[in-house]
């Protein structure tokens, strides 16, 4: 049987999404490209061998249409042989491109395959691929009469819903920068990033850290901060609602990119690579689309049904920390140990470019198997529109 397995994993520097950032000027393309540079320069694998590059990326819009995944591609210098695909799973895109990758490895599809994904948040803020048009439709309106929310009130219905108060959020955002700041610390998410270049007409320079981790933050600060999401509308509509998601306890707007390097497990091994992990069970679901970003835990159930596992044989998980009160309802429905979650920091501490976060996520599994010695690693995301991708890997 055919197995898919990652041999290496990159990352550009997550960075905040300003317009005045270290990265300001930078085209996504070339952020994108230079991190696929990097992949094959540290795998020392020959482009030419490339058979697809699935890269996620949600909008597709001004410097990011026309597929990104094939503009980054020729900007690397790869053949032009190599063809690409660009996806939108919404937050998900990136973890989606790792299980296409891995779907098309065990299909025999394709032996080598690079998984990526890509998101400048302080170019293209959210929502601006709708162009002011309705996205939505008569049918769909039809459907959902009293319309559906922003994520930030979904994640307020979460909070409510599980009885999750902003005591429990702000304490596990305070856990997310301190478990990132040790990372950073140990050398464990330098593994993972590539130096990116930033150019311009005055200077060039070196980016090669993430700036997103707060390592003066306390528990203090984080409960001055007031509510994000409030609203008299909302509120009128949801009255359960306590109003205590904040900035402090969500996760961060950010530009980054990400690539991982993909074979059959025997193609790999004649190139004379080490894989580090095997891909080997995918789920994704469809949930609630009002509460949104619940869909984490069916797809976590869903797929350990299908492995035969328990929530117990796993050794690590990391399940994307868009908001506390997401991971925190998780914790609560599957009764994962918090000790086996996201160990390195999550998306509150190191920022979320939404097609870009699945590829720092898996990076984060694969390093944390591998500093515990452990077998199986779980990876889950949750999705605009009510949707959600699981993955199971297991360390080699």
């Amino acid at each position: 049987m055919r197995r898919a397995v990652i041999v290496d994993l990159v990352r550009s520097p997550f960075i905040r999404a300003r317009s005045d950032s270290v990265v300001a000027g930078l085209h996504p393309v070339d952020l994108y490209a230079q991190t696929l540079s990097a992949l094959i320069e540290r795998t020392g694998v020959d482009p030419a061998l490339i058979e697809d590059v699935i890269t996620g990326c949600v909008l597709q819009v001004g410097e990011q249409s026309g597929n990104i995944g094939r503009q980054a591609v020729l900007a690397a210098g790869f053949p032009e042989s190599v063809p690409a695909v660009t996806l939108d799973r919404k937050c998900g895109s990136g973890q989606q491109a790792i299980d296409f990758a891995a779907q098309g490895i065990v299909a025999g599809a394709y032996d080598v395959v690079i998984a990526g994904g890509v998101e400048m948040m302080s170019l293209l803020p959210m929502r601006a691929n709708r162009i002011g048009r309705d996205s939505e439709g008569p049918l769909f309106r039809q459907r959902y009469p009293q319309g559906l929310v922003r994520q930030g009130i979904s994640a307020e219905l979460i909070a409510a819903r599980w009885q999750v108060s902003r005591n429990d959020m702000d304490k596990f955002a305070l856990r997310s920068h301190r478990l990132a700041a040790e990372a950073e610390d140990d050398g464990l998410i330098q593994r993972t990033i590539v130096p990116i270049r930033v150019q311009n007409d005055q200077h060039s320079h070196i980016v090669d850290r993430d700036n997103g981790i707060r390592r003066d933050t306390d528990a203090q600060k984080l409960a001055a901060l007031q509510p994000s999401f409030q609203n008299e509308q909302m509120a009128k509509r949801f009255p359960e609602i306590d109003w205590s998601v904040t900035a402090g306890n969500s996760s961060q707007l950010t530009d980054g990119a990400g690539a991982v390097l993909m074979m059959e497990e025997g193609t790999a091994l004649r190139l004379g690579l080490t894989p580090r992990a095997a891909v080997t069970h995918f789920a994704v679901v469809g949930d609630d689309p009002l509460v949104m970003l619940t869909g984490v835990i069916p797809a976590t159930r869903r797929l350990l049904g299908r492995a035969g596992l328990s929530i117990n044989d796993i050794d690590a998980f990391e399940v994307n920390e868009a908001f506390a009160s997401v991971v925190l309802a998780w914790l609560k429905e599957t009764g994962a140990m918090l000790d086996r979650c996201n160990i390195l920091g999550g998306a509150i501490a190191l920022g979320h470019p939404v097609g870009a976060s699945g590829v720092r996520l898996m990076a984060n599994l694969v390093t944390a198997l591998e500093l515990k010695g452990g077998r199986y690693g779980l990876q889950t995301m949750c999705e605009s529109g009510g949707l959600a991708n699981a993955t199971l890997i297991e360390r080699m």
